[in-house]
């Protein structure tokens, strides 16, 4: 009888193992997949703010040339 319910309690555990595991692989893929998403957020973001640098320098290149023009 002892050797039954310990038998019983093995295949329970390892049901509900194997539950928990499924569980942490489709967590651990949403989560690989969340990331990548962050990742290509991040390199939009980081094109937009170095636009936004290359348009400021174009801007204060063009102030520079129009002080100078009119200091002539």
């Amino acid at each position: 009888m002892e050797r039954a319910r310990a038998l019983l309690l093995l295949v329970l555990a390892s049901a509900l193992g194997g539950c928990g595991l499924a569980g942490t692989t489709t967590a651990a893929g949403a989560g690989a997949a969340s990331e990548a998403q962050q990742a290509a957020d991040a390199k939009r973001t980081e094109a937009q703010v170095k636009q936004q640098i290359e348009a400021s320098y174009s801007q204060a290149a063009e102030q520079r040339r129009a002080a100078d023009t009119d200091a002539q």
